[in-house]
């Protein structure tokens, strides 16, 4: 059986965001009958919290680096953070890394300008929400939540990402605020800026409008892969 481009990916950012990529990674070279070819490290959410909490973009980027450096020793010919919040650091880790990194920002920026999408509201950390991913979203006017809004996604997120799996409070609660921000501010959609989320909602679950950045990402991330093969 053929072997898809080689994808290094740094894992832990949580565990549970680890496993959904992986999982859906290695479905998506299945269908085409390609074996997945895949390495993987193990990062910490704190150490990463820590480092973005402190504003130190060029200290994450060379601690997500040290990750790289040996994700390509193993043969990856590409790098992955499936995760949001380490995308802090994004023009840093691109001037320092080995290999390229297909980063999670370009695929839903993609997405947004196809379905011409100009007002939502950003699920995730506290430091996404309010950065607005970072600036990414140039031309998308974003919506904030009240600030006790975003203290309960912010500690939802991150007990999602430390635990890797989540409760129906949790999933009730995300949903109501969700359906409440499109009622109330008029939102679009909600972007689910957090891989950890998946372990929340689905297509079949997810009861208001949204994007997944995660999704997007993979898909991106298969077609690199699979490119040429």
């Amino acid at each position: 059986m053929k072997k898809g481009r080689c994808i290094g990916l740094i894992g832990g950012l949580g565990v549970g965001a680890a496993i959904h990529y992986y999982k859906h990674l290695a479905e998506a070279h299945e269908k085409q009958g390609i074996s997945l070819d895949l390495v993987m490290a193990h990062a910490e959410v704190p150490r990463i919290l820590e480092y973005v909490a402190a504003n130190d973009r060029t200290g994450l980027a060379s601690y997500l680096t040290s990750f790289i450096r040996r994700l390509q020793a193993a043969g990856a010919e590409f790098a992955v953070v499936p995760a949001v919040t380490p995308h802090f650091c994004l023009r840093e880790l691109v001037a320092a890394s080995p290999l390229p990194v297909l980063d999670i920002f370009k695929p839903l920026l993609e997405e947004l300008t196809a379905r011409s999408i100009r007002k939502v509201a950003v699920f995730g950390t506290r430091f996404v929400m309010e950065s607005e991913l970072y600036g990414a979203l140039t031309g998308i006017e974003v919506i904030h939540p009240h600030p006790d809004e975003v203290d309960y996604i912010h500690n939802s997120y991150v007990e999602l990402a430390l635990q890797g799996h989540g409760s129906e409070e949790q999933y009730k609660g995300l949903t109501g605020l969700a359906q409440r921000l499109c009622q109330r501010d008029k939102v679009e959609t909600i972007l689910l800026a957090g891989t950890d989320l998946a372990v929340l909602f689905n297509e079949e679950n997810t009861h208001f409008p949204h994007l997944d950045c995660a999704a997007l990402h993979l898909r991106a991330i298969a077609n690199r892969s699979l490119a040429d093969v």
